[in-house]
């Protein structure tokens, strides 16, 4: 059965966008040189991404207008509008737990939980993330977005791994 991962950056006191949705201060303490690749080594083991529609949109308008940054993975946009689905990026007007489910029996690799936070909730609160990476951002923010809101339910974590470069640092967490 395929894993579902999230993978995803926060600041230190735990928002992923700030006030005005805006992802600008996802960075280390000083310069790039400093950073490590986590992305790359992660996304050999994927080929699905799943993400809510404001991603998709910010991703598509704001990030990386140019070029869908994905494309060596199948993606599902989960959104309540019709619009066109291709080869690579589907919209699905569904229940996102139901489609993990769905996607967890098919074969394949690891499925990637890219966000929104509206996404994460309504997963974690079903108890279908499998791998929680979060990298924890050297900023407060005050305000924004919350990775962890209303959880309906504790959840329970086992710390697999840690490491820090560029004042950020990695968490690596299962299930137990």
């Amino acid at each position: 059965m395929r894993k579902i991962s999230l993978f995803i950056a926060m600041s230190l006191d735990g928002y992923i966008a700030d006030s005005k949705g805006s992802v600008d201060w996802l960075s280390g303490q000083s310069n790039d040189d400093e950073n490590i690749d986590v992305y790359s080594e992660f996304a050999k083991n994927i080929d699905t991404v799943l993400m809510g529609w404001n991603t998709y949109h910010q991703i598509v308008t704001e990030l990386s207008p140019k070029e869908w940054i994905y494309k060596d993975f199948t993606t599902y946009v989960i959104t309540h509008n019709e619009y066109n689905s291709s080869e690579k990026i589907k919209f699905a007007n569904i229940n996102p737990a139901e489609l993990v489910k769905r996607l967890k029996e098919k074969r394949g690799k690891y499925v990637w939980i890219c966000g929104g936070a509206n996404l994460i909730q309504q997963l974690m609160s079903e108890d279908l993330i499998d791998y929680y990476y979060i990298t924890v951002i050297p900023t407060i923010l005050g305000s924004g977005i919350r990775l962890f809101e209303n959880t309906k339910h504790e959840i329970k974590l086992r710390l697999l791994n840690t490491q820090s470069y560029n004042g950020m640092t990695d968490l690596i967490y299962t299930r137990r």
